[in-house]
């Protein structure tokens, strides 16, 4: 469900989630959308939900003021692979789709296609590094990952469900491999415990991660992230 919140005369987009597992109403930023994600634990109504969004519209709007331009990409624009600048080459009649040279990703086909094609190949290079590390990962557990899905999320950079499927953001691929690392260990450690108790962190630190440097560095990078494409 999707709503709206009136903010200095403009409509601020509000996603409603609905999530069991949840033990309160959580508040994020939706910075694909300039908006907010209100997340609703059982029994709590999306009139709830958008009342304390609406109750919070000093942090609502100190956030979107933060926020930096969404980044439209195109030749020439620069972002990371795997923690590392690579500058993008449109290439309208070069055979094949796209593919990664030293520090540059071409692309090619008309410009009409070009976002789409990059985000697309990107989605692929994430779950190219993620599927080995968290079957592996699963595997030291006595544990197994029935599917991995590789997505565009706006509230969270992974998920494990109590079936044993694993989601994660594909912008995942972006930042550094010792984040991307950090979170599939994160959601592979759900599979032992669905929650966030001390077990839990236990587990994650069995797989040699810093957690609380990732977490970190998600917390200062993550919204620029979901800011690109």
């Amino acid at each position: 469900m999707n709503s709206f919140i009136e903010l200095d005369g403009q409509k601020i987009p509000v996603q409603m989630r609905q999530n069991a597992q949840a033990r309160r109403l959580i508040l994020r930023l939706n910075p694909k959308e300039d908006g907010v994600v209100v997340t609703l634990p059982k029994g709590i109504s999306p009139e709830e939900g958008l009342k304390m969004a609406a109750r919070n519209k000093v942090w609502i709007a100190n956030q979107l003021a933060k926020l930096t331009p969404s980044s439209r990409l195109g030749d020439g624009s620069v972002i990371a692979l795997r923690g590392v600048d690579h500058t993008l080459r449109h290439r309208p009649n070069a055979r094949g789709t796209v593919w990664c040279e030293g520090y540059e990703i071409f692309i090619t086909g008309e410009m009409e296609f070009f976002q789409r094609r990059l985000v697309d190949w990107l989605k692929k290079q994430a779950k190219a590094d993620i599927q080995p590390q968290a079957h592996a990962m699963a595997a030291q557990l006595g544990k197994q990952v029935k599917r991995i899905s590789v997505r565009d999320t706006v509230s969270r950079w992974g998920s494990c469900s109590s079936a044993g499927n694993l989601s994660f953001n594909w912008r995942l691929i972006m930042a550094p491999p010792e984040i991307l690392r950090y979170v599939v260990a994160h959601e592979v450690s759900h599979l032992r415990h669905m929650d966030h108790s001390a077990a839990f962190w236990a587990t994650v630190d069995s797989f040699d991660v810093d957690a609380k440097k990732s977490r970190h560095w998600l917390k200062k990078h993550g919204t620029a992230l979901q800011r690109i494409c």
